[in-house]
Formats: C-alpha cells, sequence, structure tokens
C-alpha cells in the first residue's frame, strides 16, 4: 500500500473523485428545488402550505440523525463503507418520486433522502479533511461545497427546464435515476482515509489530537466558539428551507413561469458554489469570525429586501446575493469546526454540528408553514429574515480567533479568548448595534 501523506496536492486523485461524488450527492436534492413545491399543489392538491413542506420536514428531520450518527459511525464502519450505505440508501428516491401515487410516497422518498443526504455528505466532508491535514482545510472544504451546490443549482434548472417542456412527472426524474447510479459507481472507487487521519495524529503535537473533552451540548452550545457556529448552522439551513419550500409559491404567486421560478431557484445556489472556491481560501487566512457575522447579516438582509419586490431581474439580483451570503459561511462552518475540535475527536463534532445545521431544514419548514398559513408568505420571510439578522450579532458577540503566532498578543488583543465561562449572559447582547457592525474586522485565523 501506498504510504499516506496529507495535502490535497499529495491527494488530488482521491480528492477529485470525492468532489465528483458530492456533486452527484447535491444534484439529488436540486431535482427537487423546483418542481415539488408544483407537484404537491398540481397533482396532489395541496392547500395548506404546512402540508406541502412536510417534506423538508421529514427531510430535515432524517438528515440531521443520519449526520449525527455519521460522525460517530465514520471511526467505526470506516468513511468509505459509509459513503456506498448513503448511496444504496438513495437508490430508490427518484423512482419513489416518479411512480408516486400519493403524497406519502414522496415523504418516504425524503425520509431516504435525507439519509443519503446525511451519510453520503458528511462522509465526503469528513474525507477530504482526512485527506489535506490541517492547513487546507477551509479551501476543501469550499470545494467540497462548491461541487455540491453547483450541482443544486444545475439540477434545479435542468428540472425547472424539463418540467416547463414536458411536465413535471416523469422526464426531470430520469435525471435522478442517473445521478444515483452514477453517484454509487464513484462510491465504489473511493479508499478509505483511516491511514491519513492516523498520520494527522502522529504529526500533531503532544497532547493536541485529545484536549479537553467536548460533550454533546459544549459543541451545541457551551463552547463560545463551537456553539456559535452551531447556532448559526442551524439558522442558515432554517433560511434555506424556507427559500426551497416558499420561494417558488412566492415567486408563482407573482405570476412568474416555470423556467423563472428554476432560473431564480438556480441562481442562488449557483453563487453559492461557485463562490465557495473564494470563501474556502479565505477561512484559511481570514477571521472565522468575521466571515460568519457578514454572511449571516447578508442573507438577513436579502430576505427582508424579498418583501419589498416583484420584479423578476431583481429577484435574480438577490437570489445572488443570498448565495454569496451563504458562501460565506458555508466552507466557514465545517472549517471552524474541524480547527476548535480536537482531532481524535472531529469527526464525532461535526456530526454534532451537522445534526443541529440539518435540523433547520425541518425548523424552518414547520416555523415557515404555520406562520404562510396563518399570517402569509410575506410573514413567513419577515420572520426568518429577522432570526437571520440575530444569528450574525450573537456571532459577533460571543465568537473570539484563535490567534497566529505573528497576531496580536493573545492576552490583550481582540483574538484572544475572552476570560469568561462558556455562557453567553443576557446583558452582554444588549450592546448598540453598531458595536456589532463597525467592529474593525479581525485578520487573524
Amino acid at each position: 500500500m501506498t504510504t499516506p501523506r496529507l495535502g490535497l496536492r499529495e491527494n488530488w486523485h482521491q480528492f477529485s473523485l470525492l468532489v465528483l461524488v458530492n456533486a452527484f450527492v447535491g444534484g439529488m436534492v436540486g431535482l427537487e428545488r423546483t418542481i415539488l413545491p408544483r407537484l404537491a399543489e398540481q397533482e396532489f392538491h395541496l392547500v395548506a402550505r404546512s402540508a406541502i413542506l412536510s417534506f423538508i420536514v421529514v427531510f430535515g428531520l432524517t438528515k440531521a440523525v443520519a449526520n449525527y450518527y455519521a460522525g460517530a459511525w465514520a471511526n467505526t464502519v470506516g468513511r468509505r463503507n459509509l459513503l456506498v450505505i448513503g448511496w444504496l440508501i438513495g437508490l430508490p428516491v427518484p423512482l419513489l418520486l416518479l411512480w408516486a401515487p400519493s403524497w406519502g410516497w414522496v415523504i418516504f422518498a425524503n425520509v431516504l433522502l435525507g439519509l443519503n443526504q446525511g451519510l453520503a455528505w458528511s462522509s465526503t466532508v469528513v474525507m477530504k479533511i482526512d485527506l489535506v491535514g490541517p492547513k487546507q482545510r477551509g479551501l476543501a472544504m469550499g470545494l467540497n461545497e462548491s461541487a455540491g451546490y453547483l450541482a443544486v443549482a444545475a439540477t434545479a434548472f435542468a428540472s425547472g427546464w424539463l418540467a416547463t417542456e414536458y411536465g413535471l412527472r416523469p422526464y426531470p426524474f430520469y435525471l435522478g435515476i442517473a445521478l444515483a447510479v452514477l453517484g454509487l459507481l464513484g462510491s465504489l472507487l473511493v479508499r478509505d482515509t483511516r491511514h491519513h487521519v492516523a498520520l494527522e495524529a502522529a504529526q500533531a503535537p503532544a497532547g493536541s489530537s485529545a484536549g479537553p473533552p467536548l460533550s454533546f451540548w459544549d459543541v451545541t452550545w457551551r463552547h463560545p466558539n463551537l456553539g456559535s457556529v452551531t447556532q448559526a448552522g442551524l439558522v442558515n439551513n432554517l433560511n434555506d428551507g424556507m427559500v426551497w419550500g416558499l420561494l417558488p409559491l412566492l415567486l408563482a404567486s407573482k405570476g412568474f413561469t416555470l423556467t423563472q421560478i428554476g432560473t431564480v431557484a438556480a441562481v442562488y445556489p449557483a453563487v453559492w458554489g461557485l463562490g465557495q472556491l473564494v470563501t474556502g481560501p479565505l477561512a484559511d487566512r481570514l477571521c472565522k469570525k468575521d466571515l460568519l457575522f457578514w454572511g449571516m447579516l447578508l442573507q438577513g438582509a436579502v430576505l427582508l429586501a424579498m418583501l419589498f419586490t416583484s420584479s423578476y431581474p431583481v429577484f435574480l439580483l438577490l437570489a445572488g446575493l443570498l448565495g454569496a451570503g451563504t458562501a460565506l459561511v458555508y466552507p466557514t462552518f465545517l472549517a471552524a469546526i474541524a480547527e476548535y475540535a480536537p482531532l481524535a475527536q472531529r469527526a464525532h463534532s461535526v456530526g454534532i454540528f451537522r445534526l443541529w445545521r440539518d435540523a433547520g431544514y425541518a425548523i424552518g419548514a414547520l416555523l415557515t408553514g404555520v406562520l404562510a398559513d396563518t399570517l402569509g408568505l410575506g410573514a413567513a420571510l419577515a420572520a426568518i429574515g429577522g432570526l437571520t439578522v440575530l444569528s450574525s450579532l450573537v456571532i459577533r458577540r460571543r465568537m473570539y480567533c484563535l490567534p497566529a503566532p505573528d497576531s496580536v498578543d493573545a492576552s490583550t488583543g481582540s483574538c484572544a479568548r475572552p476570560a469568561s465561562t462558556f455562557h453567553l449572559s443576557s446583558r452582554r447582547l444588549v450592546r448598540p448595534l453598531s458595536s456589532y457592525l463597525f467592529q474593525p474586522l479581525l485578520r487573524c485565523a
């Protein structure tokens, strides 16, 4: 067997294969982005927004649980085996959507899709982190997430076009069958990365690979950095779930065609995907706190701006800005978790983070469904936009940066860890908004 080496250049064959496999993973989700809400209305005659969004609720819950166990199972059954299992579960999804005689079939298909996404996407994330080592995690996550969400964009546009030209079924789902088969075949060619984990542990400074034990609640909230990243991940996917489920309905209510809806639905993840080619490397160089703050703030501002327009070109612009905000945070989330969690606890910490992040899909779908049914689409949009802005303020107040050797002094500089405990007090939140918005950007990683 070839001696393992850490680094993107040293492992580019395996890394590239994992990027391709993750593109197929993303394509499976993009298949639903444009057409499933319309399918619910036109073929299954669902009226209540909460009923239409039920497919996102079950998707989010099952993906969240799969993410959590993927982090734990990665160290027992192996990363590569977990990836293959994820694709075996995902194979029936496009067939179920193609033949579904009732909405219950769609719900069951999304249970399987959530399991597929949780196991397969988590596996590719952890394996890429393993391959590149500690110096290029942001770049690795940028490439990984870029491939996944560019595929989301491509299939969202393609399925919208196919639905416009040939109807909601069956042709869009033929694309899904091809994605599932190719994803499984690519996964069979992947090699496990356990030897790279062992190499990184051997090269790490004494004691750094173990670190103090992190509990579930440390990653969830108590640790100021890990907890801030986790809450932001949850809110990010909460607003993404709303965009997935309600934006097509909002655009349809404004008279846009399926092709136009598909284009708007594609621009958002396209900018999200391409942007991560830039923001991923930035996460290796700049303060992760600042990237997360500005990304979440931009998302919230864009969602609130959508309340005040009915113009198709403006929606295209806002979709692009929403994608830019998401691109700032998405690779940074995973790079931050990998940086702040000790090596031995990294896979499990990633699993806990992804549990809460993708629970945001379910929470967002439930919340926005109820708000849309009771108060209208505008109220749902306003509530989620406001929550996203609030999340950015939590990041600004609570996170700290790890000082680089040549950065500011850890005892006095703005990059040092605060002396206070992990908890965020209510008194510390009631500072003027200007102190959050205009605090100088930190420049330590």
